[in-house]
C-alpha cells in the first residue's frame, strides 16, 4: 500500500553503519527531531546518490540546524549489487554526518513505498507524511536546479503550512528488490 501525506511514519529498527552518528540499530523514535524527520533511501552505487552526496551532506547539516532528524536507508539487495554490502556501507559512512541505515529485509523500503534512490520522506513534528520524492529536479548536475522540492516543503512545514507541492517523482535509480 502506498504511503499518502497525512499517513503516519512506518516504524523501523534497523542496524546503522555509521558508528559515529547514533547507536549501532537505530529505529523511528531514534532517528526524529522536535521539528520531524527526513528519511532517504539511497545506496552507495547509483549514479544519482553519487552526484548528490554533497547536497544530502548540506540537507543533513541544514535538518540538524532546524531540529528535523536525517537518516539515509539502503534498501538494495547485496547479492546482485556488491556495493550495498552492510561493510561497503561502512566504508561509505566514514565522515557521513547522519546514520546510514540498511535495510537487508526490504520491509522498510515497502513500508515506506520507496521506488528509487535517493527518494525523500518528509514527516512533521506528530511524524506524519508532508512530502515525499525528490530533493530537486535535477540530481546528477547540481549545476542545472531549478526546483528545490524539498527545501521549499520543510519550508512550508516549519511555517506551519502544506506545501505547494507535496508528491514528485523521484529522479534516480529503482530500488533494487530482491527476486
Amino acid at each position: 500500500m502506498p504511503l499518502d501525506i497525512g499517513d503516519p511514519a512506518p516504524n523501523f529498527e534497523l542496524r546503522n553503519s555509521n558508528s559515529s552518528q547514533g547507536d549501532s540499530v537505530m529505529n523511528l523514535e531514534q532517528s526524529r527531531r522536535k521539528n520531524g524527520l527526513i528519511v532517504v533511501f539511497e545506496c552507495n552505487h547509483c549514479p544519482y546518490v553519487i552526484a548528490s552526496i554533497s547536497r544530502l551532506e548540506a540537507m543533513s547539516e541544514k535538518a540538524k540546524g532546524l531540529e528535523i532528524g536525517f537518516v539515509g536507508i539502503n534498501s538494495n539487495d547485496p547479492t546482485v549489487y556488491p556495493n550495498d554490502s552492510f561493510e561497503h556501507m561502512q566504508t561509505r559512512a566514514e565522515g557521513m554526518s547522519y546514520p546510514y541505515l540498511h535495510d537487508s529485509t526490504q520491509d522498510i523500503a515497502h513500508a515506506y513505498d520507496a521506488k528509487r534512490t535517493p527518494e525523500f520522506f518528509l514527516f512533521d513534528s506528530q511524524l506524519k507524511l508532508i512530502y515525499k520524492g525528490r530533493m530537486d529536479d535535477s540530481p546528477r548536475d547540481p549545476t542545472t536546479v531549478q526546483t528545490h522540492e524539498l527545501d521549499d516543503a520543510i519550508q512550508a512545514m516549519l511555517e506551519g503550512k502544506s506545501p505547494a507541492i507535496s508528491i514528485t517523482e523521484s529522479i534516480g535509480c529503482s530500488v533494487k528488490w530482491k527476486s
